[in-house]
């Protein structure tokens, strides 16, 4: 052994990976309630933040379908995200 340290391992990525997920987890949902607030308190429109949320999503989920590691889990999960936001959606509209 020539008696370098270590600077990166298993952990540190992990830790790292860990981080970022937090990071675009608030990021996300802040945005998301930024987006909320403003509609329902200031009646404005803001689809460049809401759309900022979209496209964080799709680079991620585009990422990870490239490299062939959604499982049928994921899809399943993700439709009846979908539709339960579809619905959701309906009834708001309808109500306004």
């Amino acid at each position: 052994m020539n008696g370098e340290d270590i600077l990166r391992d298993e952990r540190t990525e992990t830790v790292e990976n860990a981080s970022y997920r937090w990071g675009y987890l608030v990021l996300s949902f802040g945005l998301l309630l930024d987006v909320a607030y403003r509609g329902l308190v200031h009646q404005e429109a803001n689809w460049d933040l809401l759309g900022l949320v979209l496209l964080g999503g799709l680079v991620t989920t585009w990422y990870q379908g490239s490299r062939s590691i959604l499982g049928r889990r994921w899809w399943l999960t993700g439709l009846i995200t979908a539709l339960a936001a579809a619905a959701i959606a309906a009834v708001l509209a309808l109500t306004r």
